[in-house]
Formats: structure tokens, sequence, C-alpha cells
């Protein structure tokens, strides 16, 4: 067991390795899938994801990265001035991407659920976009626009996405699960208000901190853990039970003692050994192989890109295509969506691979877009005390 993890631990070191640069161009993830690629069924072999102690880190990781993405939803009063361009800017990706969706699984991948291509190309990653944006100094009143299309995107389309993957019968058992995981987010949620000011909550989070219990971290993963309980025993979605204890999280203004906290838990182990796995699980000599698969996720890739900058020409402001390029970051869905489909059977081992190809040729020109936003608009954004975070209003 532990030579497995050491070799995961190593591989996801990659990432942070490629993305040193004081300009780096590739998000981190990529370095770790790649290294998953390298050392798994495409390469050499050495990690099998198979195995019950990385199916263990492999559905906790999953479960984590979709925790870190809910909680990057910051929608708060100071945002509302980019609610409005943020509906307009997706519904117009909405109408594009239905069609264009179509059209690609069609011609290209017409083994495949049809209505999962058109919900991708319409999906944004805050996990992905941003981290991309703080690390710019971006996360402030000038992107507003970005902080609430991002979430708004990922959202809904973390909420559709499984759907078109479990077939037509397996649906309404699906909804009922969905729908209780979201009565059960909103029951925390509630509740969680309530007591966070309270005398006892706040003598106990006193404490935790003074005698390091870490009390916070531990109820937010047993909140994650409940979720996801839910998930696999209604028929739910255990994307959208990491994606909804995130949105509790951000919610309830967490300290941010606690996003660190949680960041080391996160950042430092599960999601890029969830993301070394997925690497590992996928076979890009089956999509080096197959030319119908390389022309999806090259279609997938510059059609998501395309729609995304049209969007923002018709509701961003200037610069409009450096807006669009930025909300065109897409990972996490792509690789929950391979996951999945494999899973599942509908996505052959190619077309998998394919849709997080094409997820990884949105990162370079998301990152090209929060540059030339930073170049154009780091004059207006307030810098935070975190490395230039903004402090959202």
């Amino acid at each position: 067991m532990f030579e497995s993890l050491l070799v995961i631990v190593l591989a996801g070191l990659v990432g942070p390795l490629i993305a040193a640069g004081p300009r780096p161009l590739v998000p981190a993830v990529v370095g770790e899938l790649a290294a998953g690629a390298l050392l798994g069924r495409t390469g050499t072999g050495l990690i099998d994801p198979t195995t019950p102690t990385n199916g263990f880190l492999y559905a906790l990781g999953f479960a984590m990265l979709m925790l870190v993405a809910g909680s990057h939803v910051r929608i708060e009063s100071g945002m509302g001035s980019g609610l409005r361009s943020a509906a307009i800017a997706f519904v117009v990706v909405l109408a594009i991407a239905l069609p264009l969706g179509l059209g690609v699984a069609m011609l290209l991948a017409p083994s495949a659920p049809p209505a999962l291509f058109p919900v991708l190309l319409a999906g944004s990653s805050a996990a992905v976009a941003f981290p991309i944006l703080e690390e710019r100094g971006l996360l402030g009143p000038p992107v507003n626009l970005l902080l609430a299309w991002i979430p708004l995107a990922d959202a809904v389309t973390v909420l559709v996405m499984p759907l078109t993957l479990i077939g037509t019968e397996k649906i309404p058992v699906a909804l009922a699960g969905d729908a209780a995981i979201i009565a059960l987010t909103a029951a925390v949620l509630i509740v969680g208000r309530r007591v966070e000011r309270a005398s006892p909550a706040l003598t106990l989070r006193d404490r935790s901190q003074s005698r390091g219990w870490a009390l916070q971290v531990r109820l937010t993963l047993l909140i994650l853990i409940v979720l996801s309980l839910v998930a696999t025993q209604t028929g739910g979605s255990t994307l959208l039970a990491g994606f909804g204890a995130g949105l509790v999280l951000s919610r309830l203004r967490t300290p941010e003692r606690l996003d660190l906290q949680l960041s080391g838990i996160a950042e430092g182990f599960f999601v890029p050994a969830f993301f070394v796995l997925l690497g590992a699980q996928l076979d890009f000599r089956a999509l080096a192989g197959d030319p119908q698969a390389i022309s999806l996720a090259v279609a997938m890739g510059a059609a998501a890109i395309v729609i995304h900058v049209g969007a923002a020409l018709v509701a961003a402001p200037r610069p409009r295509a450096a807006f669009g390029l930025a909300a065109s970051a897409q990972l996490g869905l792509p690789a929950a969506a391979a996951s999945l489909g494999l899973s599942t059977g509908h996505l052959s081992a190619a077309l998998a691979a394919g849709l997080v190809a094409a997820g990884c040729i949105t990162v370079l020109p998301a990152s090209w877009g929060t540059r030339r936003l930073a170049d154009e608009l780091r004059p207006g954004v307030a810098a935070g005390p975190r490395g230039g975070k903004a402090a959202l209003p």
C-alpha cells in the first residue's frame, strides 16, 4: 500500500514542478494527469487505479475536488453588477452549445450519449479558473462578470452532467437523490448560519484554535462524507454532493485559517491523487490510435473556446475576448464525465481520454485570457493580503 502511495505522491509533484515558473501557462493538474498517464494504463502500468486503496483515494479525491470548486463560489451582494451580464453570457453559451454539441456528438461520437456534449461545452471550471484568477490578483470588482458567470455555469452543469451518463431509466431515481442532496445542503446551511454565531459555537471554535483540535475541518469533512453517503445510497451525484459541501463552506464565510487547512488537505494530497489516478485510468494510447477521438478532442476544445468568447462579445466589457477565454477553462467537468462515463460503460477508453484532452486544450487559452485581463485591469484590482488576492465586497 505504501509503495503505491509513494508513487502517487511523487507523481503528484510533477504538476507543481511544471507550474513553478514566474509566468506559468499550464496549471498543475495537467502535469498530474500526464504523470498518472505515464505511470498508469497508457505507460508503464506502475499505478493500478483499480485497487481498493486507490479506488478509495480516487473517490475521496473527486469529492474533495468538487468541494474545492464549490468553495470558490462566492456570489456576494456586492457582485450584483456582474450577475445580469453573467446570466446573459450563460444563456448565449447555452444557445450556441446545444446545436454545436449535438452536431459534434453526431459526427464524432455517435456511440456516446449526445446530451453530454452540449453540457460539457456550456461548462466552466471554478476549480481551475479561480486559482488562476487569484494568482493574477483578479478576484475583485473588475472581474465580477467572471465571478458570477463561472459559478453559474459550474452549478448548472454539475447538476445536469451526471444525468446524461446514467441512462434514461435511472434519471428519476437520480433526480430524487439530487433533490435529497440539495435539501440536506440547504438544511445544513440554514442550521450552520444560526449556530455559527451562538456563544457555545464561538467558545468551541476558540478552544479548537488554541488547542489544535481543527474542529471546523472535521465538521467540513463530516458534511462532505454525509452528502457523499446520501449520494451513494439514493442514486444521486457524488459530484453534486462535493459541490454542495463546498457551497456550504463558502456561504458560511469561513475564516482564512480554515481555507488554508482545507487547502492543505485537498490540494496537498487528495486532489492531486485524484488527477494522478484519473490519468492512470485513462488510455491515451487508445486515443492516439483513434483518429475520430482525436478529432473529437480538438473539436470540443476549440468549440468551448469559441462559444465562451462569442458569449463574452455579447455580454462582457473590454477586453471582451479575454473574459471569454478566462471563462472557457474546463477540466474538472470533463474529468468527472470521463470518470463517470468509464464506470457506466457509456464512454469508450478513447472517448474518455479525448474529453480530458479537450479540457486540457482549454487551459492554455484561459491562462492567456487571465494574463490579458491582469495587464488591462490590474490598476483597478484591489490587491489583498495573500499574494494579490482581492477581498470580495
